[in-house]
């Protein structure tokens, strides 16, 4: 029940962080327009490498490291000022870095300095040590708070295009703050260690192997905003980040399992329970694919009419780049379990590694001939391309150590129930005229279809709901 419960916190603390900019986006396309939003994209992705280089892996190697050592107080808090010693340190030569960038770049100068908070940010993050031990309530409550308190500022202070650098301060600002609440905490869940006794180096080689990957995930989440803005427009951009939003919120429920799981797997790993271990993987990615498939579907079915109404007249056309995007929703969903709910807390970190890097190397390839000739657009389909990439090497080492075909024993059901459903709601969609009381009944209609045929076909996922209902 720990896992469901956490599960619960994370998805709602995942799904706020995405809707409460989303609840903002349709007023912010409005207010900063299609060029202000691109401009805030732009500069955010470039910021993101130096947030990756100063991060080196640290939240992931740290969060699996916690894991382990948890059940020791003493070793755990050793193991803890130790990351967070490196982490402040790779952190600040991230900075430095991007000082020494400000002085080579004449444009959007001022954007480039509110948003470097985020780096700032990025040093302060110590939510991976509440994740190692499975507290998941402190860092989802407080940053809750946090959110919805910046989502006030955004409607107060943001009033016209002049606003960009204010929107941006208080979207950085907001994770900053977020990232500092947790410190107090500290008191109670940590030993103060003497900095002698630390061994801060130790920890360099194995973070820097999770850094690698991370690198190669970047690649083929940000790249794409970087690339339409330096070789399209920055306009370009920004149609792509608010499509990719509107993705990502429907993702972060279905990835919301794979935060949860990971320390979860690694301590069980760490005990040696390799058949528990298996377990967790079969009926994690049975979940994810009956929650993600009609996600997918819905989503692209309620696109045509929805997309361009939410994000209004200065992104018509957008609702193109949802229904060619969404398809990673279960693709993410997929890879989400296989990666770093299997393959990186059971130590076959080289098998995750080259996935991603396949993924990144075909994205880049793939953004060079696609966004010159089709923008946004293309860089949407490489987007998709590339994470299918990724699901199937992960698919093909998990191969090598236990057998996979349960894995995908239900999928053919979901993919029947996403199918019709699919149907009888974009055909709705195009057909009604829009407003939100026939979008709500679209909706109904869906659920109601992929429900029907989903207890028709019977896939074995019933069983689990079946058992957490009783529970």
């Amino acid at each position: 029940m720990k896992i469901i419960k956490n599960y619960l916190y994370n998805v709602g603390y995942q799904v706020l962080v995405m809707i409460l900019p989303l609840i903002t986006v349709p007023y912010i396309a409005r207010v900063i327009g299609a060029h202000g939003v691109g401009v805030n994209a732009y500069t955010n992705s470039i910021i993101q490498y130096f947030i990756l280089f100063g991060s080196i892996g640290v939240n992931l190697y740290g969060n699996r490291s916690i894991a382990y050592v948890r059940d020791n107080k003493k070793e755990m808090s050793k193991v803890f000022w130790e990351i967070t010693v490196l982490k402040v340190i790779t952190v600040t030569l991230a900075y430095l870095a991007f000082l020494l960038f400000l002085l080579f770049t004449n444009k959007y100068q001022h954007y480039f300095l509110y948003q470097s908070i985020l780096i700032l940010a990025a040093g302060l993050d110590i939510s991976w040590l509440f994740m190692g031990i499975e507290d998941f309530q402190k860092p989802v409550l407080r940053n809750m708070l946090v959110k919805i308190a910046s989502v006030v500022l955004i409607f107060s202070l943001v009033k016209t295009s002049n606003d960009l650098g204010m929107y941006i301060l208080i979207t950085s600002g907001s994770i900053f703050i977020g990232n500092l609440t947790l410190w107090p905490y500290l008191r109670k869940t940590v030993r103060r260690i003497h900095l002698r006794k630390l061994q801060i180096w130790k920890h360099l080689r194995p973070s820097l192997s999770l850094f690698i990957p991370q690198i190669a995930i970047q690649i083929y989440l940000v790249l794409n905003k970087t690339m339409l803005g330096a070789l399209v427009s920055v306009t370009s951009a920004g149609y792509f980040d608010n499509a990719d939003k509107l993705v990502k919120v429907i993702l972060a429920v279905v990835t919301a399992t794979g935060t949860v799981m990971l320390p979860r797997v690694a301590h069980t790993f760490a005990k040696g329970n390799n058949e528990k271990v298996n377990e967790y993987l079969y009926t994690s990615f049975d979940m994810v694919s009956l929650i993600a498939t009609p996600m997918m579907f819905g989503l692209m079915a309620i696109s045509p009419k929805f997309a361009p109404w939410f994000f209004g007249q200065n992104f018509l056309g957008i609702e193109t780049l949802v229904m060619v995007l969404s398809p990673v929703i279960l693709l993410i969903g997929w890879s989400n379990v296989t990666g770093q709910q299997y393959l990186m807390p059971t130590h076959k970190m080289k098998y995750f590694t080259y996935s991603v890097t396949v993924g990144a190397v075909v994205n880049l390839l793939l953004n060079i001939l696609m966004i010159p000739l089709w923008g946004a657009v293309g860089a949407c389909i490489a987007t998709v391309i590339s994470e299918a990439l990724v699901c199937i090497v992960q698919f093909y080492s998990v191969k090598k150590f236990i057998p996979i075909k349960k894995m995908f024993l239900n999928i053919w059901k979901y993919l029947v129930a996403g199918i019709l459903m699919f149907v009888a709601v974009y055909y709705l969609n195009v057909t009604w005229q829009f407003s939100m009381m026939y979008l709500f009944i679209e909706v109904v209609i869906g659920i109601l279809i992929y429900t029907f045929v989903i207890f028709l076909l019977k896939p074995t996922s019933l069983t689990v709901l079946y058992k957490f209902i009783k529970r």
